[in-house]
């Protein structure tokens, strides 16, 4: 990473409730309190690191409001509300200095059919495939190697990252953002068995992205059978995550790594599923759930429950019961004891 903030600009971009101390170093990178070196930023985002801050070398370091300690010499403490939020702000200008858009064009090397309707703000960059009748908005960007197929709608503002597949008839909203790989519209998986074999079941739906989603790398998002495949407003889904036909995603959920999503189920608004969790067809998951890492879930959720373990309970109760696990080698010795049994 090479770029470099004046003290200045970083509070200008983070707007600081207040400050305390001062430095005359650039910042020149981002880094952990255990890491950082003079000419870093750093930033206390969870308290159990508070300790830390006393021996950090960063020259800004972005602390809560509550925060209470004495900057060393040559040293600026940011107070912000949330300094997790406020290190995403300084990132966003990075990340614009860094990966900045071309101009609007369209590569040399793309094929775009002429009956596609590119806005004139839009840029197709290298060995991209744009199908026929498919319409792309306002400052989108398709970075390289991505195919669109026919009738497809690509918002305003979008980022498309290289190697992205979005498949024909597919809607994406407006600011939407697709890491590299991700298939929007592959084919539901639909069989049904006649006669001794497994006769496919046309997959003649679409997909529907709503705005403001982030989906991350290699990600698939099958069609719907018919009508749709709907991700709500907001909804942020992780690397290496399978979404279903038919699904139903809300606005604002959050699917991290590894989740996979049977057909036709519905996700209501701002659920949250952690790594690796299954999700059965057909059934709800209501408002508000969340669920640990590897849980299995095959029944209705009721809302703002948290799930743990396989077949999903209350996490409490889950957490009890492994608890109580460990122990059953004790227990078994001792009944076996009363019993008369001794090993």
């Amino acid at each position: 990473m090479s770029v470099a903030y004046h003290p200045e600009e970083i509070i200008a971009i983070v707007s600081p409730e207040f400050q305390n101390g001062s430095t005359s170093e650039l910042i020149r990178s981002i880094a952990s309190l255990s890491t950082a070196r003079p000419g870093d930023l750093s930033f206390l985002g969870n308290p159990k690191y508070k300790a830390k801050v006393a021996n950090t070398a960063a020259s800004i370091v972005l602390v809560p409001l509550n925060f209470v300690r004495e900057p060393a010499t040559d040293q600026l403490f940011l107070y912000v509300a949330n300094p997790s939020t406020a290190l995403a702000k300084v990132c966003s200008r990075i990340e614009q200095s860094l990966w900045p858009k071309p101009p609007p064009s369209i590569h040399s090397t793309a094929s775009v059919d002429p009956t596609a309707t590119i806005a004139s703000t839009a840029t197709i960059g290298p060995l991209c495939v744009v199908e026929g009748n498919v319409e792309i908005g306002e400052g989108s960007y398709l970075q390289g190697h991505i195919f669109v197929g026919h009738h497809t709608k690509i918002g305003r503002n979008c980022w498309i990252m290289p190697g992205c597949i979005i498949s024909t008839a597919c809607e994406l909203g407006h600011r939407v953002r697709l890491q590299s790989g991700v298939v929007v519209g592959s084919d539901g998986f639909g069989y049904e068995f006649v006669a001794g074999h497994h006769e496919k079941v046309p997959q003649v739906g679409n997909v529907v992205v709503g705005n403001d989603v982030e989906v991350g790398a290699n990600t698939t998002i099958d069609r719907a059978r018919f009508s749709h495949t709907i991700i709500g407003e907001g909804t942020k889904v992780d690397n290496l995550v399978q979404i279903g036909h038919n699904v139903v995603i809300g606005r604002h959920c959050i699917l991290c790594a590894q989740v996979g999503v049977s057909g036709s189920t519905t996700i209501e608004d701002y659920v949250i599923l952690g790594g690796q969790v299954g999700v059965g067809g057909h059934i709800t998951i209501a408002r508000g759930t969340k669920a640990g890492g590897q849980t299995g879930i095959v029944n209705d959720t009721n809302p703002g429950t948290y799930l743990n373990g396989t077949p999903a309970i209350s996490y409490v109760l889950e957490r009890r019961l492994q608890v109580l696990h460990q122990r059953l080698p004790e227990l078994f010795k001792r009944v076996s004891t009363l019993e008369g049994n001794p090993e």
